[in-house]
């Protein structure tokens, strides 16, 4: 919002110039299904095409309606992308061919559309986006009852939810929104004639959706929608050519909030008025240089008044200005106020003749403006004393040495005035007793420099008005002399005083919003709950000077678990009749406990920290005043609330993470058990029908069976037990290395045994493979156990058995490098694709397998990891270092220091 109403806004020029390059998009908005969008949208295309334009129907459903279907005829119909979803055909919008075909305009019916899974986009509307993009204008159609703000109140009116929703700055990002209205009698009539819906379908929607209130409401909807839609693009187009208004097509209110009593009233007042009037209202607090000066009541009334105003559903702002009637004629102007509702105060004449009056100044100013004045009426002081928390007064005793100061500045305005007379012989020596006036006002306000005015005055007249040394003076023209020193040192004085003022205002703001911004930047890096609730408890006790303690639920909004998860002091501690304000103060989402109304004998003030889910945590403050009265002045009330609103959003984010984290270790559990359940059911269930069905063979064919046919059902039998037995062994080890209970024995130990004793176990899963063994004949000792070793080795040669095809090689070689040697396992078959590398080694994941019947528990290559791993070494997975198909493990280990003997031979 630009500051000067007669400049336009850079933020409504941006948002002009970023809309110039994007394309156009016009809503055709309807109450319902059956009023008329699509024909609509299609006879704006026929105009538009009729004029030349380049007009394309990227996607138009006719649900069968003939007229619609008419429409089409002569229309360029761009062909949808083919997608296929679980065996079905669909057909969907072709973004990209209508991106690289460029048409001026592109139809694209029904918004709130999801597109099919495979679609670059989910939803219809973000194709419509990057159509924009591209520079193309897009036509499109809309119900109100997809916009997202409006989805809760449709599904109440028609206790039907709609789950197709679409945001909306989607609406707000249109060019033109335009409402195809029909009455709620057109409509049915359309209806029961079968030109929306097919007749049984259309009686069962003239019983449910299509009633006469839901449609009347529905068209309210619409159009108080797109009626806001063009007020703010009514303002937009103001504010970027520096229009000062107001255009009166709909009614804003302002009201003006002031330390005023009857300003509550005030506020209630406008709320009424704005309910008549069906428009919004905004209350506004200028805040001048006579803030500082408020006391605690008057504080605390304004900050009520804000407070009752967003309660009522308005705008509470906080403005600074120079004066009241500067900044609240500039806002009106900037955001298009048609009437601005002020109270008047009860001063007296005197007071408005000596300080002016805001009403006054307010009716010559507020051209185009309608200003209401409404009566100010005395409040009682004690009507909001059991609704307010007491905060204790600002105490600001008389400053002695102000005023000393500026007697010692006189005193030294004095010196130099007789020195500058004697040696210079200035004229203008009041001169000098102004630097005094001004030094006073500078550092000290105005009354001190009032004072110090006074004495600078007198000491003139004394030492340097004849007659001197006495207070008369001899030449009448002195006389006016003095006068304009003397009015020219108040002037002064006041001027400097209020941007004093003023300064002091900016720095206090300044500071404030230094250390919001700090704590925020702190609770921002904070993941651990408690880590949260220290920073918060320390960072309230040391900017407001208090004791602190923070009570959360132990159970999700259970106020009966409350408990005390953080204090400052750490060794706080709170009394049960503490913890029942505390609870009471969660439940109910109000302040408890001393200086409230609610169980004010505690020694302790607990505030709820809400957020708009729900309230998250219980602060209590307190102090070492064992009295009953107030703990915060007026601002530190403000600030305090500031923080306790970053506190609850920051515990509601951990909550969330947490909540977030668990789901996933929840799913991820489901996925372990779902995985788990079906290797169960495969590699248990096939051996086990393997084995059955060998035994019952057996049994069958006894005494008529030749002996090679039991012999090979016997070896069947042993290999599908010796399977079975695999398995077993795989869910035992992985229970062992999840427990940590490896039993891990560090030795030296010879690669060539390792590698002979896993191929030889191997030798029934790599019987229809070749075998290439390379072992250097140099290669030294490696740390780590024997058995484990092995194990890991054999998972990974039937890893390769099960995915290498029969009749490849497997190759197993190892090298030495430095420290260490390579232990590497090559297979020729398909390879693990560069996605699935860094899963491979988890529990439970396959690689799909050709032949599904091979396909292992997903369990091998993840003992395999944890077993090398528990002896310090490492196992990787990439592609065979001669660029040919397959994959290669890597098995990395250190060598042993006790020995680097020469251990094995070259094998072909």
């Amino acid at each position: 919002m630009s500051s000067d109403p007669a400049r336009p806004s850079p933020d409504a020029l941006l948002q002009a110039a970023t809309a110039e390059r994007r394309g156009k998009l016009k809503i055709f908005l309807g109450a319902a299904p059956g009023v008329g969008k699509t024909y609509e949208m299609l006879r704006t295309a026929h105009a538009m095409k009729a004029e030349g334009v380049d007009v394309v129907v990227g996607v138009v459903e006719t649900h069968g309606r003939a007229e619609t279907e008419a429409m089409l005829a002569g229309m360029e119909i761009f062909p949808r992308k083919a997608l296929s979803y679980r065996g079905q055909d669909l057909a969907e919008m072709d973004l990209d061919g209508l991106i690289a075909r460029r048409p001026k305009v592109v139809l694209v019916d029904e918004l709130a559309h999801t597109n099919a899974p495979g679609s670059r986009h989910a939803k219809r509307h973000s194709d419509v986006e990057e159509l924009r993009e591209a520079g193309i204008d897009v036509l499109t159609t809309l119900n109100v009852q997809h916009v997202e703000s409006l989805n809760d109140v449709v599904a109440r009116i028609t206790r039907i939810r709609v789950r197709e929703t679409v945001p909306d700055q989607v609406i707000d990002g249109a060019d033109e929104v335009e409402v195809i209205d029909l009455t709620p009698s057109d409509l049915i009539k359309r209806l029961g004639e079968g030109k929306v819906y097919v007749r049984d379908q259309a009686q069962r929607a003239l019983k449910h959706y299509f009633s006469p209130g839901n449609l009347t409401a529905l068209r309210e909807l619409a159009l108080r929608r797109t009626a806001q839609r063009v007020d703010d693009q009514m303002v937009t187009y103001m504010r970027s050519h520096a229009i000062a208004g107001p255009w009166a097509a709909g009614d804003r209110l302002l009201v003006c909030i002031s330390d005023d009593p009857s300003t509550l009233g005030l506020v209630r007042h406008a709320k009424r008025m704005a309910d008549r009037l069906k428009a919004p209202f905004t209350a506004v607090y200028v805040e001048t240089a006579r803030h500082q000066r408020l006391d605690e009541a008057d504080r605390d009334r304004v900050a009520d008044a804000l407070r009752l105003a967003e309660q009522l559903g308005g705008e509470a702002l906080t403005l600074p200005g120079r004066t009241v009637t500067d900044a609240l004629v500039n806002f009106a102007h900037a955001n298009n106020i048609t009437q601005i509702i002020i109270g008047k105060s009860q001063r007296s004449r005197w007071f408005e003749m000596l300080n002016g009056s805001v009403v006054h100044d307010l009716l010559r100013r507020a051209k185009g403006i309608s200003v209401h004045v409404i009566a100010g009426e005395q409040a009682d002081p004690d009507s909001n004393a059991a609704k307010r928390v007491t905060t204790r007064p600002e105490s600001r005793p008389a400053d002695i040495k102000a005023y000393l100061a500026g007697l010692l500045f006189t005193g030294v305005a004095l010196g130099a005035g007789i020195l500058v007379d004697e040696w210079l012989g200035v004229q203008n020596i009041s001169l000098v007793f102004l630097m005094a006036v001004l030094g006073s006002a500078v550092l000290h306000g105005f009354l001190p420099s009032l004072f110090t005015a006074v004495l600078a005055v007198a000491a003139y007249n004394f030492f340097f008005l004849p007659p001197l040394y006495t207070f008369s003076i001899g030449d009448p023209g002195n006389i006016w002399s003095l006068g304009f020193f003397m009015a020219a040192a108040m002037l002064t004085s006041r001027l400097t005083a209020r941007v004093r003022e003023q300064a002091a205002i900016a720095q206090a703001r300044a500071r404030t919003t230094a250390q919001l911004s700090a704590f925020a930047r702190k609770l921002a890096g904070i993941g651990d709950m408690d880590d949260l609730l220290w920073a918060a408890s320390h960072q309230i006790a040391l900017m407001l000077k208090l004791r602190v303690v923070l009570l959360l639920p132990a159970e999700e909004d259970r106020a009966a678990s409350l408990y005390p998860a953080s204090a400052y002091p750490p060794d706080d501690q709170i009394s049960p009749a503490d913890h029942a304000a505390a609870v009471w103060a969660f439940e109910n989402g109000k302040p408890a406990g001393r200086g409230a109304a609610t169980l004010p004998g505690t020694q302790r003030l607990y505030l709820p920290l809400r957020t708009d889910r729900a309230t998250v945590a219980v602060a209590g403050i307190g102090n070492d005043d064992a009295g009953g009265g107030g703990l915060l002045t007026p601002d530190d009330r403000r600030l305090l609330d500031a923080l306790l609103d970053q506190a609850a959003v920051a515990i509601e984010r951990v909550k969330l993470v947490r909540a977030i984290d668990q789901a996933k270790l929840e799913s991820e559990t489901e996925r372990l058990r779902s995985a788990m359940l079906t290797s169960l059911s495969h590699d248990l269930r096939t051996p086990l029908a393997a084995i059955i069905g060998t035994v019952t063979g057996l049994k069958s064919g006894i005494g008529r069976m030749a002996p090679d046919e039991t012999a090979e059902m016997l070896d069947t039998l042993h290999g599908e037990a010796e399977r079975m037995g695999r398995f077993v062994r795989n869910l035992l080890d992985m229970t062992r290395l999840e427990a940590g209970a490896l039993d891990l024995k560090r030795e030296p130990i010879d690669l060539a045994d390792v590698v002979s004793g896993a191929v030889k176990r191997a030798g029934p899963i790599l019987s229809g493979h070749m075998i290439d063994i390379r072992m250097p004949g140099d290669l030294p000792l490696v740390r780590g156990d024997h058995l484990l070793l092995e194990q890991a080795l054999f998972n990974l040669l039937d890893n390769a058995g099960k995915y290498a095809p029969r009749g490849t090689a497997v190759r197993v070689q190892a090298l030495r490098e430095a420290a260490h040697v390579k232990l590497r396992v090559e297979d020729q078959g398909p390879g693990i694709p560069e996605e699935a590398r860094t899963q491979v080694f988890d529990k439970f994941f396959r690689v799909e397998a050709r032949d599904h019947r091979t396909a292992g528990t997903g369990l091998g290559l993840a003992i395999a990891r944890g077993f090398v791993e528990a002896m310090g070494g490492t196992l990787s997975v990439h592609d065979r270092p001669d660029g040919g198909p397959g994959a290669c493990f890597e098995l990395t280990l250190a060598i042993d220091p006790r020995g680097d003997g020469l251990i094995g031979s070259e094998q072909p």
